[in-house]
């Protein structure tokens, strides 16, 4: 392990220079590996600082104890000095395993979620409306901006769909276990007799890439306007400033229709199709890993159910981790944390497990 944090904080020091030569940014693409690479490399390194700092003042302490002829006080104060170092050794190296785990080149990226619904019709369309409000409140609480990119209102007030992108530092690490069917279990408001009804809804959660990331040949896109309805199909304009984008060789078809600007909906639609693209192909790249190497909790498929919000019982229980928690409001009020951060221990403990 220490060969290992050597080698990394000689390569920190390495990004340092390459990244203050003037003339780095020429290379866009280059000057933002390099910057990626450094900022994934920045806590594995404090915390080696911090861990080397311990190592010198046990080591310090135990050869005042060596040399003997202290006086009491001094001894003792050189023994506490010995053991505080001696514990805090063993904590950061702990903390050394789990960061120095392979990270996902992933997690600086900003977002885009799909949040669509599924069964249970109306009654899932609101729960689609009330995901997105938590994770709205989520960003807003972490300082993220959120930035619709398409949605398909319900005159009830729901969605039977929704795309939007979150932009902020570390919003991939923080929100990629999303990615599943996410149920719902309440009285709803149409419901004469008090019965408890489930819906479900998929959630999608993509990095959003650069064009440098994914090639895509403009030959073959297929490029389709036309005009932007709200709920119960009333125009929100009258000129064809909506768009569908359309990959051929994957199927893929993205639209846009928030933006008055045909030109502004393409570019958002083109955003989103660049992440789908790049999800088809990490699809393809995971899909060739062994299946007992692959953890439970970050797999993001989509037909996994991953969550239940339980009303009658202020519940949530995530069912990957068997975590339950009875604060329902809090965290439909974007209080997510405390569900975000154990999925997050839960993966990095199954991937020491995996690495022996």
């Amino acid at each position: 392990m220490l060969d290992k944090l050597k080698l990394a904080e000689r390569r920190y020091a390495e990004l340092e220079t390459l990244l203050a030569a003037a003339g780095t940014a020429g290379d866009r693409k280059l000057y933002r590996d390099r910057m990626r690479e450094y900022k994934s490399l920045t806590p594995l390194i404090g915390k080696y600082r911090e861990y080397k700092k311990a190592e010198r003042n046990f080591t310090e302490a135990k050869e005042l104890l060596s040399e003997g002829g202290l006086d009491a006080d001094f001894r003792e104060m050189a023994q506490a000095q010995s053991d505080e170092n001696r514990e805090l050794m063993e904590r950061y190296g702990e903390e050394l395993k789990i960061l120095l785990l392979p990270r996902d080149p992933d997690d600086d990226r900003n977002v885009i979620i799909e949040i669509r619904g599924g069964a249970g019709g109306e009654e899932s369309a609101l729960f689609v409306n009330s995901l997105f409000r938590m994770y709205s409140m989520y960003a807003a609480l972490k300082n993220w901006k959120i930035e619709v990119v398409n949605s398909n209102p319900t005159e009830l007030g729901g969605y039977k769909e929704i795309s939007f992108s979150v932009a902020g530092d570390g919003a991939y690490a923080k929100m990629k276990y999303e990615s599943g069917v996410h149920r719902v279990q309440r009285v709803p408001e149409t419901e004469a007799q008090g019965r408890i009804h489930t819906s479900t809804v998929t959630v999608a959660v993509l990095p959003e890439v650069e064009e440098v990331d994914v090639e895509i040949n403009p030959a073959d896109l297929e490029t389709q306007t036309f005009r932007a309805s709200g709920a119960g199909g009333q125009h929100i304009n009258k000129t064809e400033s909506a768009i569908r984008v359309i990959h051929r060789p994957s199927g893929v078809v993205v639209e846009c229709q928030e933006e008055r600007s045909q030109h502004k909906n393409k570019d958002k639609a083109m955003k989103m199709l660049y992440s789908k693209l790049y999800e088809v192909k990490m699809k393809e790249q995971t899909g060739k890993i062994a299946e007992e190497r692959r953890i439970q909790v970050g797999t993001g498929d989509r037909s996994e159910r991953i969550r239940t919000y339980n009303y009658p019982q202020g519940r949530v229980t995530d069912h990957r981790i068997g975590l339950t928690l009875y604060r329902l409001e809090a965290v439909l009020n974007g209080d997510c944390d405390e569900v975000f951060d154990a999925l997050a221990v839960a993966d990095k403990a199954a991937k020491l497990t995996a690495g022996g």
